[in-house]
């Protein structure tokens, strides 16, 4: 089969399309014949050498996709040849053929394209647990969104709204800003003007109920924004490291400081299958948009991590085999 490897870290030149061994499936797995595949920074860490792989090269990155099933382990039940399957914690996704174990296996239904699903899961899914675990967001709660042009930025304005919350965007251009707007953002600011004033004169001095905070460097400034009893969120660190936070301001301002992680959340086939299912089911009633993903091949890698680290993108990158 092919796949997209490296064999060192370095820049999108190490990536190269090549003729590997197919995998071969235990009884507990699923082999998949890969139909979108997702693109995100994670890709660009572990390329970098930024995080830690497994094993020996070549490596391969993804684990993110959607196909259709090609092979059916042993043990395998309620799955069968032909069925549409997605995941969103699969490692060495960026291939023609991927062994997905049965507990990361999450049905498709036939409303849903392949290409949707690929490009929702990871970043739908964190949002989900973002807005229903880490914070409960609740009717009226004013929420400070980070990069809120993003692919989880957008996905959470959307659940916020959902769930009758009112978003504040944060981002980095007017057509961002124009694109946060579009999924439901009320008003959206831009990180280069004085946004911590626009939002305190836009909650009437008394600050956000929530941040969910993905920049890391704009921690201390996330506190400043939130409400005596708020929650800041810490999901990322986009933008740098958080300066460390002093309990003291915690407690005598009676705020939240709590992190949140996925695979922390998705600890189990149930999970997955019922946070999936509620995700599916705003797409199917027209609550949850998606805007149109960037496709690259498969075979042209190293151009759509150059294009992710542009940081031009606003919505999702899918390789396609």
């Amino acid at each position: 089969m092919k796949a997209l490897v490296f064999n060192q870290f370095g820049g999108p030149e190490v990536l190269e399309y090549t003729e590997i061994e197919p995998p071969a499936i235990g009884p507990d797995e699923i082999l998949l014949t890969m139909k979108a595949i997702g693109l995100n920074f994670a890709d660009i860490y572990r390329r970098k050498g930024n995080y830690h792989l497994a094993g020996k090269p070549p490596y391969i990155l993804g684990y993110e996709g959607a196909g259709v099933v090609k092979e059916v382990g042993a043990k395998v039940e309620g799955i069968k040849e032909g069925d549409r399957i997605a995941f969103a914690d699969v490692p060495y996704a960026n291939a023609e053929l991927v062994a997905v174990p049965f507990e990361k296996a999450i049905p498709v239904p036939e409303t849903i394209s392949l290409n949707d699903a690929a490009s929702v899961l990871l970043q739908g899914l964190t949002a989900h647990y973002l807005t229903r675990d880490s914070y409960a967001v609740k009717k009226n709660d004013v929420v400070l969104v980070h990069a809120a042009a993003g692919g989880v930025g957008q996905l959470l304005i959307q659940i916020v709204n959902l769930l009758g919350g009112r978003v504040i965007g944060l981002t980095s251009s007017e057509e961002k800003a124009a694109a946060a707007k579009e999924v439901g953002a009320e008003v959206v600011y831009l990180y280069q003007d004085d946004w911590k004033k626009h939002v305190f004169e836009y909650t009437g001095g008394k600050g956000v109920n929530v941040v969910y905070e993905s920049v890391g460097s704009t921690l201390s400034d996330s506190f400043e924004v939130t409400c005596i009893g708020g929650t800041v969120v810490f999901y990322g660190m986009a933008g740098g490291d958080p300066a460390p936070v002093d309990p003291r301001m915690l407690m005598d301002t009676s705020k939240t400081l709590t992190g949140g992680d996925l695979w922390n959340v998705l600890t189990s086939r149930e999970e997955r299958l019922i946070r999936s299912k509620e995700l599916f089911s705003w797409m199917e009633k027209g609550k949850m948009m998606l805007i149109e993903p960037t496709i690259f091949r498969l075979s042209d890698g190293q151009e759509a991590h150059r294009y992710l680290e542009s940081r031009k993108s606003t919505g999702k990158i899918l390789l396609i085999p």
